[in-house]
């Protein structure tokens, strides 16, 4: 655990530059396949189905994938479902070679129209806009899980979960780990507990593997904590210090491994915490990012005892450490904010404590 500067180096992708200027160029990293990544792909047998491919990290990762595979010289289909809000999201995709399916999987009709492959990511969730929509962010995090374990019965599954489904631990302690007891703070917390249970539930009574990944912030230039953070100290906008600390992880360390937890999928699940190895302070990482703007950080409230933090000592033990440092991050973030990069206009509310969103 480390709670202050952030100073490691970088790991496994070499070339990283010192800033990255045009949506391009940060896409190309975001999909950039690691050696590892594209050895695991190799054992990957047969096509891979990625649902709510639609989402903030189904493009980068589907498109990562489709490069893997590419590299390795693997001639299976990578195919998204997904609603596509976005038809240039879906074109791009399609560009790339990724096969697309428009369709709501919640409709039971329209799921059961989906092709069923031997390997399946499943990106689906509801957060932001859960308060008001309680039934809707139910049955899409607890309901649709059984609806998906029981239509890809036999596949192997990789579905996205959160540290959420943790309790606030104490800032010291390291942070939660997949062992720990849970204790979700509020309905969304509680909903995607919810579709945990629901896939260990099908995945067990079926016999096929399931990985669960707990996923703590992953982070790019257009969207994140680190973003949020650097937009307030830029602006001179108090930041909030009352979730004094967190963890984030660069989003293509993110999605190059939940592409390589295929292979860890097991029945009874394989648990993962996926997130970065370190504890941060939202202090020390606001007064980093004024020194680069040459800005005074102003700050409100006081750090409290304890924050969504997870231990991701499994993961690094087995997938190695993220090969993006929290410097280099915060020096890619300060300069995209400068120059007025494209943002998801999207806040991530770290600092909530109640669970509502």
């Amino acid at each position: 655990m480390r709670l202050g500067r952030a100073v490691t180096e970088d790991a496994g992708l070499p070339d990283l530059p010192g800033v990255i200027s045009t949506e391009e160029e940060l896409d190309e990293l975001l999909t950039r396949p690691t050696p590892a990544l594209v050895e695991s792909v190799r054992r990957i047998d047969g096509d891979v189905m990625l649902l709510g491919v639609g989402g903030k990290m189904g493009p980068t990762l589907a498109l990562m994938l489709r490069r893997a595979m590419a590299e390795a010289g693997v001639k299976a289909r990578v195919i998204g479902a997904s609603l596509f809000s976005s038809e240039k999201v879906r074109e791009q995709l399609e560009r790339e070679g990724v096969e697309t399916i428009s369709c709501d999987l919640l409709d039971s009709r329209q799921l059961a129209s989906v092709p069923v492959a031997p390997n399946v990511i499943y990106l689906v969730g509801m957060k932001f806009g859960s308060v008001g929509n309680e039934p809707l962010t139910w049955a899409i995090n607890a309901c649709l899980p059984g609806m998906v374990a029981q239509h890809f019965a036999g596949s192997r599954i990789v579905a996205l979960s959160t540290g959420n489904v943790y309790p606030l631990a104490p800032v010291m302690s390291g942070g939660s780990r997949e062992g720990d007891p849970v204790g979700p703070v509020g309905e969304y917390a509680q909903s995607c507990l919810g579709r945990e249970r629901i896939f260990t539930y099908w995945t067990e009574r079926t016999g096929n593997p399931l990985t669960l990944i707990r996923l703590n912030y992953a982070v790019e230039l257009r969207y994140g904590v680190l973003m949020d953070i650097a937009q307030n100290v830029y602006h001179r906008q108090p930041v909030d210090l009352t979730t004094g600390y967190f963890n984030c992880v660069w989003q293509g360390d993110a999605n190059s491994t939940i592409i390589r937890s295929l292979e860890y999928a097991d029945c009874p699940a394989c648990v993962l915490n996926l997130t970065g190895a370190e504890t941060l302070s939202v202090r020390r990482v606001a007064r980093q990012f004024g020194e680069i703007f040459g800005v005074e950080p102003q700050f409100t409230g006081e750090e409290a005892p304890t924050a969504l933090l997870s231990n991701a000592g499994r993961c690094v033990e087995r997938f190695g450490c993220p090969t993006v440092s929290v410097d280099r991050l915060i020096a890619w973030t300060a300069h995209w904010v400068k120059i007025g990069g494209a943002t998801l206009s999207k806040p991530t509310h770290f600092q909530t404590r109640d669970g509502k969103f």
